[in-house]
């Protein structure tokens, strides 16, 4: 094949990807995009044949798929040329994940292009997926088994995680690659069987995970939809908390009244007074008050981005999960100045530790802030303890773009993996309400200031990932791996060669 159409054909399968990723829904489109590159990479006979279209590949992933961040910097950071330069600089970076999935994957079959269709790519690319979820940090936006949540693929996450929907589709992509490369008409009925296999595993384990802890809970959600512009300035804090106080007391009598992320416009400290006041007349209408909020260590370890339950006795959860040059500027101390321009207003915040849930209106609530919804091993670490889950996140900074729908996502993934109702209160949506089966029963607007109301059930049970984790994804692909790196040694194959 021509470079220039292999060139072409790899940005082009790149850019499909992310069109089955939130608000595009296309859910077919990684099938097809990962079937074409696998089956361009496939006959490489040498590493650059690999590198070159798995990088063209991975930029058209990654530009497509986090354009926004160059929204979030221009309009938030250092402007646009930062955000141009930033942004360039990451998708660049985040374009050599897929293409070191890519060359692994080659490089444990290579020359047994049927086995690495069918089996090394695909596992190759749901390993370095699990890696990256972790590795500096984690990062792990755009793992393909979100792009199954509205299927019946999403059945296999309460079992397998995220990382389950995503071999899924991966083997799929596979199969469909080993006929692109000879198209024999009976060639065809390997991806149609074994999208009808993991189809037929999703209804088989599509069933009740979990039962009632307690009767239905009346929610109401203070969507503030207060400007990044407006929320740190010191003139405007007044007015922006006693918007919310307001809403809030409006709603007096519903059992939970959720402020998302940072609602609060201040140190929860500096403002204590206010809002234990709110709290006690919560409590004397029968509700539970639940906020956002910066928060200074009774320890003095620093300033935290918390979730609080005022009350008599206050209860805190501290975000454990850090957003780098969001939330806290890494080598500061060496940098100076010159990283002033990122990191929260308020300063470096500090790292929490405990996932202990916190106790609301009479159940067990287990708290993520903002992206620590997208790690599911995290979210699990309040688990089976916690009956409900509570998302709190500020989306501002994305503005009209792909990224809170793609939150959104990630956080009904959550719920459908811990069989778990989802509370997710955000300061300009998209704010919801998300049953146990990952399916959102009340939403808010995008960038309207909102109430949204509606009730969640409490419920408990252990689903098999709770007790599993990612270990059965991560180890079973990485032993796909080695078994045909193994083969390859001595020679075995398991299938004729293209």
């Amino acid at each position: 094949m021509m470079m220039t159409l292999r060139v072409a054909l790899a940005l082009a399968a790149g850019l499909l990807l992310p069109l089955g990723f939130a608000p595009y829904g296309q859910a077919w489109a990684p099938v097809l995009g990962l079937a074409v590159i696998f089956a361009l990479i496939a006959p490489a006979q040498r590493p650059w044949q690999v590198l070159l279209p798995g990088y063209l590949f991975g930029l058209g992933f990654a530009g497509l798929g986090v354009y926004w961040i160059y929204h979030s910097i221009a309009n938030y950071g250092g402007g646009p040329l930062a955000g141009a330069i930033a942004t360039g600089v990451l998708v660049a970076l985040f374009a050599l994940i897929p293409m070191l999935a890519l060359l692994l994957g080659w490089r444990a079959m290579r020359r047994h292009s049927t086995c690495m269709v069918l089996m090394g790519l695909p596992a190759a690319w749901v390993l370095v997926e699990w890696v990256r979820s972790w590795l500096f940090t984690g990062a792990t936006w755009l793992s393909i088994g979100y792009t199954q949540i509205d299927t019946p693929l999403a059945a296999l996450a309460p079992v397998f995680g995220v990382y389950g929907p995503g071999l899924a589709v991966a083997l799929v992509a596979g199969a469909l690659a080993w006929w692109f490369l000879r198209p024999l008409s009976l060639r065809l009925l390997a991806p149609v069987l074994m999208l009808g296999v993991f189809t037929l595993a999703g209804f088989v384990l599509d069933r009740t995970w979990s039962v009632p802890s307690g009767d239905p809970l009346s929610v109401s959600i203070i969507q503030g939809n207060v400007a990044q512009s407006r929320k740190w300035d010191p003139d405007e804090s007044a007015d922006i908390l006693s918007e919310y106080l307001s809403k809030s007391r409006a709603v007096l009598g519903q059992s939970l009244i959720v402020w998302p992320e940072t609602a609060v416009p201040a140190v929860y400290q500096q403002v204590e007074d206010w809002l234990e006041t709110l709290a006690a007349d919560a409590q004397g209408a029968g509700s539970t008050l639940i906020l956002g909020t910066p928060a200074a260590d009774p320890a003095g370890e620093g300033l935290f981005n918390a979730v609080a339950v005022p009350g008599e006795d206050t209860q805190f959860y501290y975000k454990r999960h850090l957003v780098p040059f969001g939330e806290y500027v890494p080598f500061r101390a060496i940098a100076g100045g010159i990283l002033d321009f990122v990191g929260t207003p308020l300063g470096d915040f500090s790292a929490g530790r405990s996932a202990e849930p916190l106790r609301a209106a009479g159940h067990a609530v287990g708290v993520s802030i903002c992206y620590e919804v997208t790690f599911g091993t995290e979210v699990l670490d309040a688990l089976p303890g916690a009956e409900i889950l509570l998302n709190v996140s500020n989306d501002a900074w994305f503005g009209q773009t792909a990224a809170p729908w793609q939150h959104l996502q990630m956080a009904r993934m959550r719920a459908v993996e811990t069989a778990r109702p989802m509370i997710r209160a955000t300061n300009t949506g998209v704010s919801v309400l998300i049953d146990a089966q990952g399916e959102v029963s009340d939403q808010g607007p995008l960038f309207e200031a909102a109430v949204i109301e509606g009730e969640v059930v409490p419920r408990q049970g252990m689903t098999p990932y709770m007790r599993w984790r990612d270990w059965p994804m991560a180890g079973g692909s990485a032993a796909l791996l080695l078994i045909g790196t193994l083969l390859r040694r001595r020679g075995v194959r398991l299938f004729r060669d293209v």
